[in-house]
């Protein structure tokens, strides 16, 4: 017997029967719909959980530190130092995108006649496009720069004007910037804390001799976007130049000798790891980790996070296969129901030469249909579900996190749709398997003879 034979008896038998082969149809549908919503409430899940560890930093970037921490059994000497050797070694592992190695000096800034505290961050300027660092205004920095500096997005927060009284820092005086151009202001940095201050401010505890912290121009080359991450609260140079303002404040004041620790001969306090892909993150982090150096990401809160993402979606994709599984009960029954009112049919397709395999594909494509039509409604009856949940959810919570966006309860991606309705399908074809050989081992002699 020809396929489209085949088909076109199977579409009329179930059409024969429609009020039976709905309900039963709307039983996949209802099992469909089960775990396809059931496991979007899980992929929301893991979806808000990567959305908010976005707000907290880069998922891709792998953070290399060392505390003085030293493993069971190694000795202090055999931690790998930080230094450009390490760097090195780093950029050669395969997934790694970029590294950029770190120093941090906590400075006093003038600008005009405002001051401010900001924390300064010396780094390489060649990675800074390979770690997502975006301009609103001018330009990244160069390797050519020597006294340039980019700011965070939030560092006129960080300015105020000692010489006025009450006068607060922008967060303290109810989160208002004080009116100041950064790009076009006359810059400097000095690591004298005092600097700018009335001297009624400060008290240098009746040492007369300290000398005044010296002071470095600098210039603004342009202000970062708004990342809601760290770097909106940095500013940010060439790591030549702040070692080269840090060697030199300490030959000027030998006091903070004494504050030095001898043992840590780390060039740099902490390297950075751009990762290509998000999914390399963990893979890399074991190599560092084998090398020996201390190591933490986003990717280790979001691990532990995703390890109960998925301990709930296992929960709840059980509570919707068990819908399923009632509807694979009611697929079964439908088709032996079928195979009784249809015995003396089968008979005749047996007498007049129907091949066996004929009889069972048949069935077997009417179990198929009444799967493939029921995930098909169940996927998008899951959508209409979704997109209900989506919108009294966020009508009842509003946007979250920094930037106002939300994941929203339900996410149904398009690979979990085309899963649901081949797996309907399949259920169908499981369902009707037993009946379709049932329906082939009729003996043609006794179902001719049937009065059904």
């Amino acid at each position: 017997m020809h396929s489209r034979d085949l088909l076109r008896m199977a579409v009329g038998n179930l059409i024969r029967r429609k009020a039976r082969s709905l309900l039963t149809i709307l039983g996949v549908v209802i099992g469909t719909a089960s775990i396809v919503i059931m496991l979007s409430l899980g992929f929301a899940m893991d979806q808000s959980f990567k959305e908010q560890l976005s707000y907290m930093g880069d998922l891709t970037v792998i953070e290399i530190h060392n505390y003085g921490y030293v493993e069971p059994g190694q000795k202090q000497s055999q931690s790998p130092k930080l230094d450009d050797q390490a760097v090195a070694s780093l950029r050669k592992i395969d997934g790694v995108k970029g590294v950029m190695p770190i120093k941090t000096a906590y400075m006093k800034m003038g600008a005009g006649r405002m001051i401010g505290h900001v924390s300064i961050i010396g780094i390489d300027p060649d990675v800074m496009e390979a770690f997502d660092f975006k301009v609103s205004d001018g330009r990244l920095l160069m390797a050519t720069d020597k006294d340039a500096i980019v700011f965070g997005k939030n560092i006129p927060y960080n300015f105020y004007n000692p010489r006025l009284r009450n006068q607060h820092y922008g967060w303290m005086g109810g989160g208002q910037p004080l009116s100041i151009d950064l790009m076009t202001s006359k810059l400097l940095i000095t690591s004298d804390m005092n600097y700018g201050e009335p001297r009624s401010n400060f008290n240098n505890d009746g040492n007369e001799n300290i000398q005044p912290g010296k002071t470095y121009d600098v210039k603004a080359v342009g202000m970062l976007a708004e990342s809601f991450s760290e770097k909106d609260h940095n500013v940010y140079m060439h790591i030549d130049t702040l070692e080269k303002i840090q060697a030199e404040d300490r030959r000027n004041q030998k006091q903070q000798d004494r504050n030095m620790n001898p043992q840590n001969d780390n060039k740099y306090e902490r390297i950075s790891v751009k990762v290509e892909d998000f999914t390399l993150v963990e893979g890399v982090q074991e190599i560092i980790k084998s090398m020996g150096f201390q190591s933490h990401s986003l990717t280790d809160i979001l691990k532990s996070m995703k390890e109960t993402s998925r301990k709930m979606q296992a929960i709840l994709g059980g509570i919707g296969g068990v819908s399923l599984f009632v509807a694979a009960i009611g697929i079964t029954n439908t088709m032996i129901m079928s195979i009784y009112e249809r015995t003396r049919e089968i008979g005749v397709m047996k007498v007049i030469g129907a091949d066996l395999d004929d009889i069972k594909k048949m069935f077997l494509i009417e179990a198929g249909f009444i799967g493939f039509f029921g995930g098909l409604l169940g996927v998008a009856f899951s959508y209409g579900v979704s997109m209900i949940l989506n919108t009294v959810g966020s009508s009842m919570m509003g946007p979250m996190g920094p930037g106002g966006s939300t994941t929203g309860l339900s996410v149904i991606p398009i690979e979990l749709s085309l899963v649901a309705i081949v797996f309907a399908t399949f259920i169908g074809l499981i369902a009707g398997y037993s009946p379709a050989r049932r329906a082939m081992n009729i003996s043609a002699l006794d179902a001719i003879r049937t009065d059904k």
